[in-house]
């Protein structure tokens, strides 16, 4: 018969060491998610709680850090287009120098250029908003101690649950022993157990409630900012695209209106002859002018006329 209970003791033995490799090989340096030892109903929820605290503010984190990344990809294609916008205004700049004619290319590559330069000042200022109205908050809480240490105690509790897991298998094999050999020894040694277990149960409960605490804070503050960073990114955004727009529509409008102008302008009128002494040019009017009899012309600001100059007058 005592070599029945001894082979049984070492087969629980055995079963238990069996349950703590399996643990071990499907745990992580996370929160662990496992089946352990449950104490109670409300130790259970608090576990379950913990679990679903930890992966929200892990996906939380995550999503953070794609934020993060769009971010500094805007600020380093507006980079680029700065660099690109502020060579083609040079360029244009650059033909008004070295072009002689005073065509309507040469006008509209100088309207360009001026515009050119408002819009890469808008991109600086977009770039000047995404980082400090983006990437400083959320950079600051990805990298903070807060979520670290929060997600530490999350931590420490997963290794305390099953700390007391193993301490409970310690108490089944030391209350058989007790039961096999029921001497002074073994109930000294079951009682040492049991009064570990009861204190790693009262830590482990402490803990869970601090780890729980602190992961909700947490999380509540990452949904809230992610939100507001979220927001001021778009805001900024659009504010980036509306005024550009207004700086593009004012250009087009001042060349084709140029265009327009220089089109309806009417054609230089030369002498007849060589020999005729008056010289002829086309001249803008800069006043209104009312005719006063039929043998003058009424001219509004802006008409054309052709004027005749009678080189034969001294």
């Amino acid at each position: 018969m005592d070599a029945l209970r001894k082979q049984a003791s070492k087969f629980r033995e055995q079963v238990a060491k069996q349950q703590q490799a399996v643990i071990k090989q499907f745990t992580s340096s996370g929160y662990e998610s496992s089946d352990v030892m449950v104490t109670d109903e409300a130790e259970l929820q608090r576990h379950q709680q913990l679990e679903k605290l930890y992966s929200s503010t892990r996906t939380g984190k995550n999503f953070q850090r794609d934020v993060l990344r769009a971010a500094e990809g805007f600020m380093a294609n507006g980079l680029k287009q700065i660099e690109i916008g502020m060579k083609l205004a040079e360029d244009c700049r650059k033909y008004g120098v070295e072009c002689n004619d005073n065509g309507m290319l040469l006008k509209a590559a100088s309207l360009y250029a001026s515009a050119r330069a408002h819009v890469e000042k808008e991109q600086e200022e977009f770039n000047r908003t995404l980082s400090s109205q983006v990437l400083e908050p959320l950079r600051s809480m990805v990298t903070g101690a807060p979520l670290e240490d929060a997600r530490h105690l999350a931590q420490r509790y997963s290794r305390m649950r099953h700390e007391a897991e193993q301490q409970a298998a310690e108490v089944s094999r030391r209350q058989a022993k007790s039961r096999e050999a029921p001497i002074i020894e073994n109930s000294a040694k079951l009682q040492v157990a049991e009064s570990k277990m009861h204190e790693i149960r009262a830590n482990m409960v402490v803990l869970g409630k601090e780890a729980t605490a602190a992961l909700a804070a947490i999380e509540s503050q990452q949904q809230r900012m992610t939100l507001q960073r979220l927001i001021a990114m778009v805001e900024a955004e659009r504010l980036y695209h509306r005024r550009v727009a207004e700086i593009l529509d004012d250009v087009e409008a001042q060349m084709l209106a140029e265009k327009q102008r220089k089109e309806s302008a009417p054609p230089v009128v030369s002498p007849e002859s060589s020999s005729e002494k008056a010289l002829y040019f086309l001249a803008e009017a800069i006043h209104a002018f009312t005719a006063g009899s039929e043998k003058e012309l009424s001219l509004s600001v802006g008409d054309y006329v052709v004027v005749r100059q009678d080189l034969s007058i001294p």
